[in-house]
Formats: structure tokens, sequence, C-alpha cells
């Protein structure tokens, strides 16, 4: 007994326990993901629902990916996609950061009450304001648009709290230097505060990105034209045709997700703490 409370009070065993379970822990995330991957792969002749399955394709071949390219204009989802979602980046990081700037470095009358209300909007759920954004988007006549997509996502709650919170972190030597060099208020947000949380607006343009591409119920609502349809919208029309070819349907959710798991390995090493204060001189 005395050996075994050496032996777990040992660092090394204590560190060796923790990447067991860290491991044990990624396994179990990363297996639908492995399954999907080895699904996509897998010839006809090949078992799906085995059990235990097997993730490893016995014979991996790509036609999976090539039958569901050509069978439904990927190509044209994945511009769809991909301009959507660049757009609702570019154009959510310009608003929440228009927005938080105030509510972070000004002083007026009932900022924290506006603040409290943007706040309270994320305990609404989306299917309760839906209906009247899609009444709004008809009449402003934004259906089977690119701009209707972008509209629900152009300023958002959640980014106008995180940015406002990385405004707030920023120090105010920074912003009385730039006024005492005669930077107007929209100076010193796009050249003091910008540039100064840019780990915070990183962090909102990769959760931006990936609810964009990812949305499925907003384009299903606006859209009824084909040549708008994003990727979740054309992979729902690919399990369509291919009701019961799963390899298809795994292949077709590859490519969907493919692009997004690609933009996070770029941008992870971005996502870091940042020194706001570095630029003043003591």
């Amino acid at each position: 007994m005395k050996e075994l409370q050496a032996i777990a009070k040992n660092p090394r065993f204590k560190t060796i326990a923790i990447y067991i379970t860290l491991c044990a822990i990624a396994v179990l995330m990363l297996f639908p993901l492995l399954w999907l991957l080895g699904t996509s792969l897998k010839s006809p002749t090949e078992d799906i629902f085995g059990f235990p399955p097997r993730l490893i394709p016995q014979s991996p071949t790509f036609n999976n990916f090539i039958t569901a390219w050509e069978t439904a204009p990927f190509g044209r989802y994945l511009f769809n996609s991909l301009l959507v979602a660049i757009l609702t980046v570019i154009l959510n990081l310009i608003f929440s950061s228009l927005a938080a700037y105030p509510l972070a470095r000004l002083k007026f009358w009932g900022r924290d009450f506006i603040f409290a209300l943007i706040i309270s909007t994320i305990m609404i759920p989306f299917q309760i304001v839906m209906i009247p954004l899609y009444v709004l988007t008809v009449e402003l006549g934004l259906r089977n648009t690119y701009l209707g997509l972008i509209f629900p996502s152009l300023a958002t709650a959640f980014g106008i709290f995180l940015l406002r919170q990385a405004f707030l972190g920023v120090p105010k030597e920074l912003e009385e230097a730039a006024r005492m060099d005669g930077c107007t208020e929209i100076g010193i947000w796009w050249n003091v505060m910008i540039p100064a949380v840019r780990p915070a607006l990183i962090t909102l343009a990769i959760f931006t990105f990936i609810g964009s591409w990812s949305d499925f119920l907003w384009p299903l609502i606006v859209l009824d034209n084909p040549d708008y349809y994003t990727l979740p919208l054309g992979v729902a029309r690919l399990a369509g045709t291919f009701s019961l070819d799963w390899r298809l349907i795994a292949a077709g959710s590859i490519i969907s997700i493919a692009p997004v798991l690609i933009l996070f390995l770029f941008v992870q090493r971005y996502i870091i703490p940042s020194e706001a204060g570095s630029g003043v001189k003591g």
C-alpha cells in the first residue's frame, strides 16, 4: 500500500496519468471524424456499420470523392460558402468593434444599460427571432442573395462582448498618446485599439467563420435558388440524392469540413495572449 501511495505521489506518474487521460478524451472526440474519414475512403464491398467499427479501410479509394464532386456542383457550393464566410467575418469584425469601442472607452449616459441589453440578447434563441428576421430580409429584397445570408451576422452580441473586454484591457497611455498626436476617435479605434486587440479579433474571426461555414438553418430558410447554396445545403442535397450510400455522403461531409480544419491549423498560433501595453515606453 505504501509503495502504491509513493508511486501515486511521484510527479512523473501524475504527468503520465494526465497525458493518458487527455489522449483518451482526444480519441473519444476524434472518433466521429475518423469514422467519417474512414467511411469516405471505403470501397463499395466494405462494411460500414460493422462492430467493432473498422476505421482504416481495407482498400482505400478516392472514387467516393470524385463521384460526390461530379454529382453535385461542389465547386459552386465551395465558392458560395467561402464568399459568405469571408464577408461575414470582415463585416462582423468591423461592426462589432465599432460597437464595442464606445462601450469600453467612451463615457456617455446609459452606456452600461445599453451593454446589458446587448448581452441579454445572447439568451434569446435564434428560432424566436427567425421569423421576424426572415420577414425583414424579404422586405429588404435580400432573399436569394449573398447579403441575405450575411445579414443576421453583421454584428453579434458575443462579438461585441468579446471585443469590449479586450478594449478594456488596453492601457490608457496608448489612447492618451494618440489624442495628444491629434487622432480622432476613429483614428484611435483604427490605429491604436485594433492592433492592440489582435488576438481577440482573430479569435472572433475564427468563431464567426466556423459559424457561418457550418450554418444550415438560415440558408435553408432564406434560399431556394441552388445557385446560392452553401456547402451544408449541398451536403443535405447530396444526402437526399444518395440516401442509402453513406460513403458518398461521408465524402461530401469531408469536403465541407476540410477548409475549416485547414484554416484552424494555420491560425491557431495567433490565438495567444498579447501584451497590449508593449507599445508604451517607460
